[in-house]
């Protein structure tokens, strides 16, 4: 199993449990992180050694490599997961509906930057 897929099924499960605390920035962090590894596997898969370049260069590139909507897709989503990590006093957490619809997104976009299948 691919560690972004590890990474989602525990975003899935801190989703559910929707308990106190800090779980919708868990949450979070989690589908950041889950985005992040899959992008790396992507980039070691089509043009290695990107992966060690910053985020947004990754992002910024993915479009000659993948098809653009695929990539404004995965800026977008990154963007959205990289300002609701960061905490501030006046803004709300992300609702779990909104942690659910990125969730989605970040496992569509996995789907899309993941190797091809093999058809049977």
């Amino acid at each position: 199993m691919a560690a972004y897929a590890r990474l989602l099924d525990d975003a899935d499960t801190v989703l559910r449990s929707g308990g106190r605390g800090p779980w919708p920035r868990t949450t979070t962090f989690l589908l950041r992180k889950a985005l992040e590894s899959c992008m790396r596997d992507f980039w070691r898969r089509v043009q290695p050694g990107m992966e060690r370049c910053g985020m947004r260069t990754q992002l910024l590139c993915l479009a000659e490599y993948a098809d653009e909507v695929t990539a404004r897709r995965s800026a977008g989503t990154w963007a959205a997961l990289s300002a609701a990590c960061h905490y501030h006093g006046y803004e709300l957490n992300p609702t779990a509906g909104a942690l659910r619809a990125l969730h989605n997104e970040v496992r569509v976009l996995a789907e899309r930057l993941g190797p091809i299948s093999p058809s049977l």
